[in-house]
């Protein structure tokens, strides 16, 4: 069981929660119990799930997120992960409503898609780079405002929603090759030819520069236009750390691209997580009190 635990990765959900902090930031519906257990199940049990059963599948002998020496998987790994996305469903449907557990569900299988031997869509760069930036983006925004809120389906297809939706997939198209950057050897070897691989380590490290570039500034108009001018400058400044730590890492990498191993991924990812969790909470923290929507 100590190599399950491991697998699914708990830790590594903290790198996946600006999204329910942003989608929180703009609510307009809160209630205390929904709060808890839309953080719980996407948290605890969908993201520990999602990290599980591709591990599972995986079976890498070298770093992965969160997880720098990664044990052999067994069999308890895939029933648990099954196990977890199941008891997601049911909490969804007990404790906040149908809308969020069937989003609860097409996660589930969305990530089981991008895993599994039967569609593997994790080998091919495109999609499998389009994909996570939809689900874990866009879809999973919804998703989280849909369990923090209980509106019903027409509210949750406005712009109001999928704007700042389509924002957090432009981001993760950003953020995730870097997740890649250093497992191209591990990655060559299963045949998954990922965004990452197809690129190479510089053409990565551009490619993100790129990305990040264009959504820092569609970011700040969009907290300029739908808040206050005083949000985009305050967004700006607090991915500053983020840049600075990204081009010293891009020139370090310019000069020899061994630099750009699972240390230094992992320390992008905590500085760029923890920049953002702490903007979209003092966001939600200075307009709680104001119905934005």
């Amino acid at each position: 069981m100590r190599s399950t635990i491991l697998h699914l990765r708990f830790l590594f959900s903290w790198f996946l929660m600006p999204v329910y902090f942003f989608a929180l930031a703009i609510s307009p519906n809160l209630n205390g119990d929904r709060l808890l257990w839309s953080f719980v199940i996407i948290h605890l049990l969908v993201y520990p799930a999602s990290n599980g059963y591709n591990s599972y599948f995986d079976k890498d002998e070298g770093s992965i997120g969160g997880l720098k020496n990664p044990p052999p998987v067994n069999r308890s790994l895939f029933v648990v992960a099954w196990l977890l996305d199941l008891v997601a469903v049911g909490l969804a449907w007990w404790k906040v409503n149908s809308i969020f557990a069937v989003m609860i569900l097409l996660y589930g299988l969305a990530s089981k898609a991008y895993s599994h031997p039967a569609m593997r869509l994790k080998k091919y760069p495109i999609t499998g780079w389009l994909w996570v930036a939809f689900f874990q983006g866009v879809f999973t925004f919804v998703m989280c405002y849909a369990g923090i809120n209980a509106l019903p389906v027409e509210n949750l297809v406005q712009p109001k929603v999928l704007i700042p939706g389509a924002l957090a997939s432009l981001m993760l198209l950003g953020t995730y090759p870097m997740t890649q950057v250093y497992q191209h050897a591990e990655d060559a070897k299963r045949g998954d030819t990922t965004i990452s691989l197809k690129l190479g380590v510089r053409g990565t490290f551009g490619l993100v520069m790129g990305i990040f570039s264009l959504a820092s500034v569609l970011y700040a108009a969009y907290f300029y236009t739908f808040f206050e001018w005083r949000f985009a400058m305050s967004f700006l400044v607090a991915l500053f750390p983020v840049v600075v730590f990204f081009l010293i890492w891009f020139y370090r990498v310019w000069r020899n691209e061994e630099v750009a191993n699972y240390r230094n991924t992992m320390w992008l990812n905590f500085l760029s997580a923890t920049c953002l969790n702490g903007f979209f909470f003092w966001l939600f923290w200075e307009t709680s009190h104001i119905n934005q929507l």
